[in-house]
């Protein structure tokens, strides 16, 4: 099975450890490429380093997620901004509204999300969008800023039947992980409804684990299990998912 892992945190310190024995695994079980989205500026330096020590295989994203999105978020944006405009990245991400984690910071979050949905759709770049307990506040506002074109993916999708096809509506892929192999994820049954040409794989490493590794440490070799899981919902082979599932990544990221 050849399949590409379209967000996964492998600078994070939980990879440390044997980070470049996780990537040797990872090829040799076939993930082809591993896309990488940053977080803020303390994820940035760690991002650049494995895009320079493994170019075309680790491909950057760049972006403030919106848990980080904090009183400083201003000098993050124009980081940002600096770093998207050396021309280095592949998407703009991760970016979003996080209702769970953070509710002190929704009016920064929702102001960064709205300048970084105008700089990606400015440099014609793809976005990656975390929405955590707030799907309708996103798609709101990207409807409400009619940035015709713009395109991207709503990663770790958790949403309704109803939201993914406004999404896929919309011009958008479902970042599908994890949460897809849960028993009560629900995740299963909104897939089964969904074109597989929709939706895109992820590993979220080193969150969310899927079965068999729940609870432990994500990392890049585990999306098999993903591709397994999917395969398994939509009559096909896991190596059918995998080249489905990447020709999408392929398409969005313009690899």
């Amino acid at each position: 099975m050849q399949i590409i892992d379209t967000h996964l945190h492998l600078y994070a310190e939980e990879f440390a450890p044997d980070r470049n024995a996780l990537i040797a695994a990872a090829k040799a079980d076939g993930v082809v490429q591993m896309l990488l989205p940053n977080i803020d500026h303390r994820s940035l330096p760690g991002l650049k380093k494995l895009a320079d020590e493994y170019p075309g295989y680790c491909l950057p994203m760049m972006g403030l997620h919106p848990c980080y999105v904090k009183e400083n978020f201003e000098e993050e944006l124009a980081l940002v901004e600096m770093e998207l405009r050396s021309g280095k990245y592949i998407a703009v991400g991760e970016i979003g509204m996080d209702r769970y984690w953070d509710l002190d910071h929704i009016t920064q979050q929702e102001e960064a999300l709205r300048r970084q949905l105008r700089l990606a759709h400015a440099l014609d770049l793809p976005v990656a969008l975390h929405t955590r307990n707030a799907n309708e506040e996103v798609m709101a506002l990207i409807r409400s800023l009619k940035l015709s074109g713009l395109r991207g993916v709503f990663h770790c999708f958790s949403g309704s039947l109803d939201q993914a096809r406004e999404m896929i509506d919309m011009g958008f892929y479902l970042g599908i992980g994890g949460v897809l192999t849960y028993k009560n994820g629900g995740v299963d049954k909104v897939i089964a409804e969904i074109d597989p040409q929709h939706i895109v794989l992820e590993t979220d490493g080193p969150y969310l684990s899927p079965v068999p590794h729940r609870g432990k440490r994500n990392q890049p070799a585990y999306i098999k299990y993903i591709a397994e899981k999917f395969a398994d919902i939509k009559n096909l082979s896991p190596e059918e998912a995998g080249r489905i599932t990447s020709e999408n990544a392929r398409k969005l990221f313009r690899l």
